[in-house]
């Protein structure tokens, strides 16, 4: 295969959806457009492809799946899912990369490392679908080292076999034996505190605030739901911070060196009730929230996080972005003609202009 399959971020954009996934190429977008974003490089969907043909994987599951019968709509059947899941991601996770494609991807991890400064960095690998599936396949963090970034670019390829995936492909009466999705390699943030943010307010539609959630450590712990974060709304056009609600954060998602795992581990108790963003990080956020929406040009779902020892501004980064997707259904008449929320937005972005 002479195509290219690997990128730097900032060789990739919008426009590479189909090639390296949503998620590569918003970060790309992202990168160009000059937002602080984490460096790092994207293997394109041709890679996953490259992989399974090559190393014989994808005719391998192809066999051992041509007499699998099982209903996704039963619930009985999952135990049968689960058990054919086990045995793909095994036999994806025990292939050997394909040396050319081992020798690109640890050359651009020592060039990664070069441009950090770092001799040996630590990165997350993070899953890249040309379609949006939240939490359908699978990234890890804090990957130090090229033969374990190999190692894990591989799993997250494995994870289009865990079990939601395959039921989920089954229900569509798409192939179970192949899932191409990118994946996106990206410099760890020591975060000090992270979350999401939204260009509107999910609550009600309002497309004239920022609504922020974070907590300590990383924002998995938000994304999953397994802490109750913080809550700051700002005035999208004044960025005044309108509202603060402080929640009691009992645990942080993070790093344990010692271990060298993720892990929740608890946080004192003089720091579990302190807010988790400073007033001026909550306002540049949602100034950076405006500028995103605005190069988008619709709302938008943003992951964020503050790295522990980086001054201010330079402590903010933004780890993904897609479209806001509740509302921005919501807005569709039936008739194709423009809803109340689609004048609203409209709206709000003339006034975020004016000022």
């Amino acid at each position: 295969m002479d195509e290219r399959w690997i990128f730097w971020l900032e060789d990739v954009g919008a426009e590479a959806n189909n090639l390296v996934g949503k998620k590569c190429a918003n970060l790309g977008e992202l990168t160009r457009a000059g937002f602080r974003v984490p460096p790092g490089y994207a293997l394109a969907v041709s890679a996953y492809q490259r992989f399974m043909e090559e190393t014989g994987a994808r005719e391998e599951a192809r066999k051992y799946l041509a007499g699998f019968k099982a209903d996704p709509d039963d619930v009985g059947a999952t135990q049968e899912f689960e058990s054919v899941s086990r045995l793909l991601r095994a036999l994806v996770e025990a292939r050997e990369m394909p040396r050319e494609m081992a020798e690109t991807i640890r050359d651009y991890y020592t060039r990664l490392c070069e441009r950090v400064g770092t001799p040996e960095l630590s990165v997350a690998t993070r899953s890249a679908g040309p379609v949006s599936h939240p939490g359908q396949y699978e990234s890890y963090l804090h990957v130090r080292g090229a033969d374990a970034v190999i190692q894990h670019i591989k799993r997250v390829w494995s994870s289009t076999f865990n079990t939601r995936s395959l039921i989920a492909r089954a229900r569509l009466g798409l192939p179970l034996e192949y899932d191409p999705i990118g994946v996106a390699v990206l410099t760890m943030v020591d975060a000090r505190a992270a979350g999401v943010m939204f260009t509107l307010d999910p609550a009600n539609g309002d497309p004239s605030k920022v609504l922020i959630e974070g907590s300590w450590g990383l924002g998995e712990a938000v994304v999953s739901g397994s802490v109750t974060p913080d809550r700051y709304k700002v005035d999208k056009v004044t960025l005044e911070i309108e509202e603060k609600i402080v929640s009691r954060k009992s645990v942080e998602f993070a790093y344990n060196p010692a271990s060298r795992c993720m892990e929740y581990r608890e946080i004192s108790p003089a720091k579990r009730d302190e807010p988790c963003l400073e007033d001026e990080e909550i306002v540049e956020l949602a100034r950076l929230a405006k500028r995103i929406e605005a190069h988008f040009g619709r709302p938008q779902d943003i992951e964020w996080s503050i790295a522990r020892d980086a001054p201010f501004p330079e402590n903010v980064f933004l780890v993904q972005t897609r479209p806001e997707t509740v509302w921005s259904k919501r807005s569709k008449s039936v008739l194709g003609r423009k809803s109340g929320f689609d004048l609203l937005f409209e709206r709000a972005m003339a006034r975020v202009r004016v000022s």
